[in-house]
């Protein structure tokens, strides 16, 4: 007995030939991949260079002590 596949032959094939044909790097081939390869990454660097700067600032000020 033998089981059906989950998906179509035809179907995994053109996406490998989409995949194996593209000309870019192979992490951001995908539709939504520039969004957690490359978005995600630069807005937590963004905020956390923000807030070590503020920290910075406040401690440079004296901005935030407890009595």
């Amino acid at each position: 007995m033998s089981e059906e596949p989950f998906v179509p032959r035809e179907r995994i094939y053109k996406l490998q030939q989409y995949f194996q044909n593209a000309h870019k790097h192979t992490y951001l081939k995908g539709r939504y991949d520039v969004i957690t390869s490359v978005g995600i990454p630069v807005a937590l660097a963004a905020s956390s260079l923000f807030l070590i700067g503020r920290g910075i600032y406040n401690m440079s000020h004296g901005i935030g002590k407890k009595e």
